[in-house]
């Protein structure tokens, strides 16, 4: 009786002692995960033709830093206030890469068209990690 409770006992601290590293790797691999980013950006056009160049091209500018779009433009229901005339956001996986997308001379080359045909707010926000 003494063996099998012995045997028992061993079994289970061993198996409690194997899973410590493996919910270790675990835990650090949820920590370094980092969260997304959304790039939104509330307009109003000013210039439909104006925009053109730039709705052509802007997806070429964020795609290799990971973004892709999440919503670009569609309908807007205000809940509470004044509702934006158009919404568009794009994820990033990590505000560091959307920050080096805004920053990036690609787009830097395309945005005073943005500038020139529409009235807009932009924000990069910090999302949830999964």
């Amino acid at each position: 009786m003494k063996t099998k409770r012995s045997l028992l006992l061993a079994v289970l601290a061993g198996t409690s002692i194997g899973a410590l590293p493996a919910m270790s790797l675990y835990a650090q691999a949820a920590s370094a995960a980092k969260p997304p980013a959304f790039y939104i950006s509330e307009f109003e056009l000013t210039d439909a033709e104006g925009i053109r160049p730039y709705s052509a091209a802007v997806e070429s500018t964020f795609a290799p830093f990971g973004g892709r779009y999440v919503v670009r433009g569609g309908k807007v229901t205000s809940l509470e206030g004044e509702p934006t005339k158009r919404i568009v956001m794009i994820a990033f996986p990590s505000m560091e890469q959307a920050q080096a997308w805004y920053d990036s001379p690609k787009y830097r080359e395309i945005m005073p068209i943005r500038h020139r045909s529409a009235k807009s707010r932009v924000f990069i926000v910090e999302g949830v990690a999964k």
